[in-house]
Order: structure tokens, then sequence, then C-alpha cells
């Protein structure tokens, strides 16, 4: 049923990047500590830079818990579902790295979004992730969903921030700068784009 890949190619990628939304997953070091999973989407916002490495565009949101516990331990697991077509999941576990707007290697990332105008959205960081084990499952237990288009609510209501409101937005937020559990989240002010 599953199946062990030595890289993201062939098949394997045309299938990751057809999907429409991923999800994230990961969690702090500590026994007791929150994980996380949340979905990603908007056309445009993920990237395969090569066979073993991928990014995506970290938007405005009320928390920061991915960005937290990447910067406390770098563990992650990216997850694609098929809910059109022949039935497959695919997982990418690996090691992640928010890149900040200020960051040298921010502006040459962003030149892997070209679909998608980040402006409007608050864009915070590239998550990058590197490959420990990409693996693939059958889904037979996904239902059929259908994708319509990816909703305009996002842009419409962090295109009217710079960066100064945002970072104001980000600061009133109870789990920007901190996770959930206490962790270094979004670093506040919100960096200055190095672009």
């Amino acid at each position: 049923m599953g199946k062990t890949h030595a890289r993201i190619d062939g098949r394997l990628r045309t299938f990751i990047e057809e999907q429409p939304m991923f999800f994230t997953a990961t969690a702090p070091l500590s026994g007791d500590g929150t994980i996380n999973l949340s979905p990603k989407g908007l056309k445009g916002s993920f990237a395969i830079l090569d066979e073993l490495t991928v990014a995506y565009l970290d938007f405005a949101g009320s928390t920061a818990e991915t960005i937290a516990h990447l910067r406390e331990n770098g563990r992650i697991t990216l997850m694609w579902c098929a809910f059109q077509g022949p039935p497959n999941i695919v997982r990418i576990h690996g090691r992640g790295e928010p890149v900040f707007r200020d960051d040298p290697r921010f502006k040459d990332l962003l030149g892997h979004f070209p679909g998608i105008d980040p402006t409007p959205h608050g864009l915070r960081a590239i998550v990058v992730v590197t490959a420990d084990l990409v693996r693939d499952s059958c889904g037979y237990a996904v239902p059929f969903m259908t994708y319509d288009e990816d909703r305009d609510l996002h842009s419409k209501r962090f295109a009217r921030e710079d960066d100064a409101s945002l970072s104001a937005y980000f600061t009133k937020k109870e789990h920007i700068a901190r996770s959930i559990d206490g962790l270094p989240g979004l670093p506040l002010p919100l960096p200055p784009t190095s672009v």
C-alpha cells in the first residue's frame, strides 16, 4: 500500500503540485506541549525547490504555532490528500525553517512563487522544508470533495495593512510573538522585507 520515495519527482511531484491545499503538523519538544495542525492553501503559495526541498508562504493569521515549533526544533510533516481522482496521500516528514522577511535569502526564495502576489496577504515568512522521509499511502478512506476556488477573504482582510499596522495587529494577538506553550514565535515588530 504505502511506498517510500527517494525524492520528490515524476508522478509524486505532479500530484503534490496539483493539490489546492495541504496540511502542516508540528509540535514542541515538551511531551505535554500543544500539537499543531494547520491547513494551507491559496494557489501559488507552495513551491518545490528541488527533489528534497519544498517551501510555502506563511501569511498573516491569528497564531504562529508552526513558526514557534520550527524555531524550537525544526520538525514538520506536510500532507496532501487526493480529494479528486485516484486515492492518494503523500507525506513529507522533514526539517523546516521559517525564513523571515529581513533574511538575505528571502528575496531569492520569493522568486519561486511567481503565481501569487503575496502583498495583500500579510506575508510573514517563507517556510522551507527539507525532506527526511517522503511516503505515499492509499487514501482509500479520503472522501471525494470538489475544489471550487480560493476564498478572497484573506486578501480582502490583509490588503489594507502596511508593515506598521500589521505589526500592531500581531502585537494584539495572544499567540503570535509567543506560542500557546510560550515558545518564541514571530519576531515583532515585523521585520522589514529585504526585497
